[in-house]
């Protein structure tokens, strides 16, 4: 305890229950090596499966976007048209 004589009381006890929980719950999941030659197929699909939707939305807003600046562009361009007439 020399070297944790700078902590305030309170967060020594924190320190302790940490370190205490830590190894709790450190031993209550044990590791295993992962077997490369059965793969995890529901995660695989999962992963995919996000990433095809990630990428549907992402051409979804990128068309959206594109079509909002075409509108806004040909607005400007009647706007522009109108007040250089008169």
């Amino acid at each position: 305890l020399g070297r944790f004589s700078l902590l305030s009381p309170f967060s020594l006890v924190l320190l302790l229950l940490s370190s205490k929980i830590i190894a709790l719950t450190r031993s209550a999941f044990i590791a295993r090596k992962p077997d490369y030659t059965n793969p995890n197929w529901g995660m695989v699909g999962l992963t995919f499966g996000t990433t095809a939707a990630l990428w549907v939305l992402l051409f979804k807003k990128h068309n959206e976007d594109v079509m909002e600046y075409e509108r806004r562009r040909e607005e400007r361009e009647k706007h522009d048209a109108c007040t250089g007439c008169s």
